[in-house]
């Protein structure tokens, strides 16, 4: 599902208009980016949680040139699911 999908199910659901609601949808993940920028997690109370987790410094392998490089500590977003809706999905997928 796209964006684009998500705006028209809303909109066919709310019966707001299109350019609203994608709006709407274009704001909330600009605070939810904004919100991961500060390392400030956002919690969406049945739903799940969008959050920054830290990634250690660890040593990898170039294969092609045989070498080992330092990776260092850094941060990447991530969404971790409700249980709630994990158990509603393991439920409905067939």
């Amino acid at each position: 599902m796209t964006k684009a999908d998500i705006v028209n199910e809303i909109s066919k659901n709310t019966g707001i208009e299109k350019i609203t609601v994608q709006k709407t949808v274009e704001a909330f993940m600009e605070v939810v980016k904004d919100s991961l920028t500060k390392e400030k997690n956002v919690y969406l109370r049945g739903f799940g949680s969008f959050i920054v987790k830290k990634r250690a410094k660890k040593t990898a392998r170039n294969i092609s040139k045989n070498t080992t490089i330092i990776i260092p500590e850094h941060h990447i977003p991530a969404f971790k699911p409700a249980k709630t809706f994990v158990g509603k999905v393991k439920n409905n997928v067939k």
